[in-house]
């Protein structure tokens, strides 16, 4: 089967990452151009990945006859121009988060690609990890009963390049850059279906003499009472922290994507080599990553992108999931500001209804069964209240 033929828009970091999992994957997706705004980078980005054409030209590069796919590895400032240019285009487009800087952005990015009817997809890459799909899967088929709670964490000492930090061009601080990435695992684990309602957030700028965030924690409210909560940070020291936690009705699961994921390794050596994204040093106790493309969803994201291009179907990820995290951090950020819970302003919510948590309490001599533990002399012990006074009370019973 023929592979797509993609042209690349950025050379930075991302772009790096991409063109590592592109090249070495799937072995038949070629990247046949690539933009950079700068034509030395362009050059080198060119050399270092043997792709044929490099060009200043971001119309160019689009229109390229040669391709038929267009990722956009741009900073956020420029993602609307590249979508809409992709969109007239006729090309299918792939574009990284965030989709937009506000939700009005993204929505208009997410009519662009329905209106001109091509591929649209969301590059999230970390609902790709081999952990967190797994994960998801699980939760799917039931391991945890209903989801109650999850917990997503994303801190590290803060982004690489100089347009990350200025909000006119980024849409914000932390939030913006990590909270996208937290928001999406929430919704990957309590369900695409489950309406995101309202938020509360704090914000504070502890570090970095800049004008946005570089802390903030949020809580998520959704329809079926279960509340998302995730934490990101300019300012962690150490590398970078990636954690997820899962609570339902009936289990739990943690998940440690980088700084404890069973590789570790000292070193009393001076040597300068890369160890891991966001690494503070390359001596002492390190946290290498086996595969990092792979360890960050990379590999799994690109194959769900070019597999529902090719079976006409939508990837897990859609420019309208984009858009739903681009209204939740607008919420986010108007709470920090008015300090009080703010509601998820959406154009259109697709995701149907979701019916609250809700289970069906278990009886004993016609009290109301709160809790049942095996003791350590194997009796049950059953924590009982009476449905006509309400009161409380112990009960032992033998066997169980």
């Amino acid at each position: 089967m023929q592979g797509h033929r993609i042209t690349m828009l950025g050379t930075g970091l991302i772009g790096e990452f991409y063109l590592g999992t592109l090249h070495g994957q799937r072995g038949r997706d070629e990247v046949r151009v690539v933009f950079s705004r700068s034509a030395e980078r362009g050059r080198a980005f060119r050399e270092r990945w043997s792709i044929p054409e490099s060009t200043t030209d971001l119309r160019a590069a689009i229109q390229h006859p040669d391709t038929d796919t267009v990722i956009v590895g741009l900073p956020n400032y420029l993602h609307e121009e590249a979508v809409g240019l992709v969109a007239a285009a006729g090309k299918a487009v792939l574009c990284t988060k965030p989709l937009g800087r506000t939700a009005d952005e993204g929505r208009r990015m997410l009519e662009a690609v329905e209106r001109s009817g091509v591929f649209g997809g969301y590059l999230e890459d970390l609902c790709y990890t081999p952990k967190t799909l797994k994960a998801i899967k699980s939760v799917d088929d039931g391991a945890l009963g209903s989801v109650t709670w999850v917990r997503s964490r994303e801190t590290h000492p803060g982004p690489h390049s100089a347009w990350f930090w200025d909000g006119r061009l980024t849409g914000g601080g932390a939030i913006i850059d990590l909270g996208c990435h937290c928001i999406e695992i929430i919704r990957s684990f309590v369900g695409k279906g489950n309406r995101p309602v309202e938020v509360i957030c704090t914000t504070d700028t502890l570090v970095h003499p800049i004008d946005d965030e570089d802390n903030a924690i949020a809580l998520i409210r959704f329809e079926s009472g279960a509340t998302g909560q995730f934490e990101v940070s300019w300012t962690f020291r150490g590398g970078m922290d990636l954690r997820d936690e899962v609570a339902g009705t009936q289990g739990t699961i943690w998940l440690n994507h980088y700084l404890r994921t069973g590789f570790e390794m000292f070193t009393a050596s001076s040597g300068e080599g890369y160890v891991a994204e966001k690494a503070e040093t390359s001596a002492g106790w390190l946290f290498p990553v086996g595969d990092e493309a792979s360890e960050l969803g990379y590999t799994d994201m690109f194959s769900d992108m070019f597999g529902a291009m090719e079976a006409g179907r939508a990837p897990r990820e859609t420019f309208y999931d984009g858009y739903v995290v681009n209204a939740v951090m607008d919420a986010c950020y108007r709470s920090a500001h008015s300090r009080a819970w703010e509601p998820v302003e959406l154009f259109e919510w697709r995701g149907g209804s979701t019916a609250r948590i809700a289970k069906t309490p278990e009886t004993y001599e016609r009290q109301t069964v709160i809790k049942r533990e095996v003791l350590p002399d194997g009796r049950t012990k059953l924590i009982l209240k009476d449905p006509v006074s309400g009161d409380f009370s112990d009960r032992i019973v033998a066997g169980g």
